[in-house]
């Protein structure tokens, strides 16, 4: 089996180094905005998630509108037939939204990564993270020791109690984890060996 594998190999190629040689620009890009990220303060770093949601919603937003309209005119109308090409027509413009998503999705992908990136290294180099207070701060305050107020401002520990064990966070991506991360992205299955830093690349797929 081992020889026939080797000999396919030859006429249709590996095709996880297929998959990495595909994703290897991508992870060229995430590393070049290293330098930009690193100049982010970490109020800003953080707002880039909201950045990121914004041109999301913004990609759609027109599509989104016309959604709106249509399933008005849906409660309005009592004819079957008008309801069911008005379904249609919604339909439609929800597949155009997912493919609007999916693309811009591939566009802020470089820079997403590289905040989280950032946002890892910044963890592993300092014991506090201070940022402005939002509601989220706030609420969170309250029930995990990790995060403090103080005054208009929360500071987060990189080291926290996980059912009795003490973890501090020590960690930054490395090319492997952006690959694997990318993969996930993409649909398909990133098969990773232990101490690759399989949860490292959960960070990417939990933002």
């Amino acid at each position: 089996m081992s020889f026939l594998n080797s000999i396919l190999k030859i006429f249709v190629g590996d095709k996880s180094k297929q998959d990495v040689k595909k994703i290897s620009p991508i992870v060229k890009s995430i590393i070049s905005l290293d330098e930009k990220v690193s100049l982010l303060s970490n109020d800003e770093l953080r707002n880039k998630t909201q950045d990121f949601k914004s041109l999301i919603n913004d990609s759609s937003k027109s599509l989104n509108d016309q959604i709106v309209k249509l399933e008005s005119e849906v409660d309005l109308t009592q004819d079957f037939d008008k309801k069911e090409n008005l379904y249609n027509e919604i339909d439609k413009l929800k597949d155009e939204i997912y493919l609007l998503t999916e693309k811009t999705l591939n566009e802020i992908l470089p820079e997403a990564y590289a905040v989280i990136k950032e946002t890892a290294k910044r963890f592993k180099n300092s014991k506090q993270i201070k940022v402005k207070a939002n509601n989220f701060d706030r609420e969170i305050s309250g029930t995990r020791d990790y995060v403090n107020l103080d005054n208009d401002y929360a500071i987060w520990n990189n080291s926290w109690d996980a059912a009795g064990k003490p973890i501090t966070w020590d960690m930054v991506h490395y090319d492997v984890q952006l690959i694997g991360g990318i993969a996930m992205h993409q649909g398909k299955i990133a098969e990773m060996q232990t101490g690759e830093g399989k949860t490292l690349v959960a960070t990417f797929q939990s933002t």
